[in-house]
């Protein structure tokens, strides 16, 4: 079913591609006024105008409902399991942290440097020149 409707998706895509693009400008419309050509044209003397833009907007209908049928079926083809989401842990009282495994760490023995160090003071905030 949805390679059907993603095909007929692909298809009223194309369609409409054609039919703008076969299309004239506004602009086209003012030399027919003064009977330019207008007894040549294949739709009679009014144009082809109202008939490509009824077949555009019956295009694009289709195309909008191939889409929403293709968003449906995307929606309902994907599983999600519970694998895929992630339990909540649980954390423990602020009492029992000291009563946990992991050591505490001191400022002597941290790689980060602190903001109020010693060494920090030894640079010059402007270079001596």
């Amino acid at each position: 079913m949805e390679k059907i409707v993603l095909i007929v998706h692909i298809l009223t895509a194309l369609a409409i591609i054609a039919l703008i693009l076969m299309q004239q400008g506004k602009g086209a419309s003012a030399g027919a006024s003064f009977g330019a050509g207008a007894s040549q044209t294949v739709f009679g003397s009014e144009g082809s105008g109202n008939f490509f833009t009824r077949a555009t907007a019956i295009f694009a209908f289709v195309f909008f409902c191939t889409s929403f049928g293709l968003a449906i079926i995307a929606k309902n083809s994907a599983s999600v399991t519970d694998e895929a989401i992630p339990s909540m842990i649980e954390s423990a009282p602020a009492g029992a942290a000291a009563d946990s495994d992991v050591p505490a760490v001191s400022d002597e023995a941290s790689d980060v440097p602190s903001m109020g160090s010693e060494e920090a003071s030894d640079v010059p905030a402007i270079p001596a020149e």
